[in-house]
């Protein structure tokens, strides 16, 4: 199983809607990456380690296939669609990180 996770950063100066976000742009990325996707988790960041501090990423979406082909083989013929709808909802530049699932 391959976790795909967009990040976005945490930058009090840069907006972030979660309702856009959760409302418009996940279902988007269902509909364009279709039975691909197995399943997707969206995480809003409420702190860092220490008490009162900033989180390291105030949001994280995760999307899970089988494999990093499967992954590949959806997503490049929608990456088009789901990027041009970023500024949606963010003027965050988001990290991405594919991941192998181990447990």
């Amino acid at each position: 199983m391959i976790k795909v996770s967009v990040l976005y950063p945490s930058d009090p100066a840069r907006k972030f809607d979660m309702g856009y976000y959760l409302g418009k742009h996940m279902p988007l990325v269902q509909e364009k990456l279709g039975p691909a996707c197995k399943s997707m988790a969206v995480e809003q960041g409420l702190s860092g380690a220490s008490p009162g501090s900033a989180p390291a990423y105030v949001a994280m979406g995760h999307m899970y296939f089988d494999s990093l082909e499967a992954f590949q083989k959806a997503f490049t013929q929608v990456a088009d669609a789901l990027i041009a709808d970023i500024p949606n909802y963010t003027d965050i530049q988001p990290t991405f990180q594919i991941s192998e699932v181990k447990l």
